[in-house]
């Protein structure tokens, strides 16, 4: 399965913001943002700033894709398929992201990154409803339970996030720690998912 293998960090200086793809490296002070906040390369200090209308659309479409850590052609599926639902359609994008397995089992804390919950899913450690599920964009409906195997219950990489994570912190979802499993309630709202983004400009950039 194809998978960016380059550094994660470099995708957070080339946004020029924190993507949180590192886990507890991005709420330290090894984050290399924090020294160098600008993009990589040997031109990143004196690249404009100032963006074009495509650029601005391009940027915003990269980071989304990034955060959530979806190549590019499954993001065109996920567009493909937020744009045929009823609604809007980038609020149906962002739904349709947060609805991904690899996103949720990273939310109820059972790995510090989205990138460590697909590796987790990926080695079958999880099941949705009982079921074995091991693709990581496997899309949860509502009332789904998401539990770890009773083989991998002992991962200290589960309990060591598990540790740094806060009980129920996204209304969407409940998490039982000592049962290890976890609850997609119901599809969240837009207004309720923490992501920090304009998904109309990518709606804008689909468009052209």
């Amino acid at each position: 399965m194809a998978r960016y293998t380059g550094s994660s960090c470099k995708l957070c200086r080339r946004e020029k913001q924190k993507l949180f793809l590192k886990g507890s490296k991005c709420t330290s002070e090894k984050c290399p943002l924090e020294k160098r906040n600008y993009p990589p390369g040997q031109h990143g200090q004196s690249r404009r700033s100032k963006f074009s209308e495509y650029g601005l659309q391009l940027r915003e479409k990269q980071k989304v894709k990034r955060i959530y850590g979806v190549l590019e052609t499954q993001f065109e599926n996920l567009f493909d398929k937020a744009n045929k639902m009823k609604g809007i359609t980038g609020t149906n994008l962002i739904k349709l992201l947060e609805r991904r397995l690899d996103n949720t089992v990273y939310r109820l804390g059972f790995a510090p990154s989205r990138k460590a919950a697909r590796q987790l899913i990926i080695h079958r450690h999880f099941t949705v409803n009982s079921t074995l599920v091991d693709i990581p964009s496997y899309l949860l409906k509502a009332g789904d339970k998401i539990s770890v195997r009773d083989n991998s219950k002992k991962l200290d990489v589960i309990h060591n996030s598990l540790r740094k994570t806060k009980d129920n912190v996204y209304n969407w979802l409940t998490v039982d720690k000592a049962a290890l499993s976890g609850s997609f309630i119901q599809i969240p709202e837009r207004e309720d998912i923490p992501l920090t983004a304009n998904e109309q400009l990518i709606v804008e950039l689909y468009s052209k």
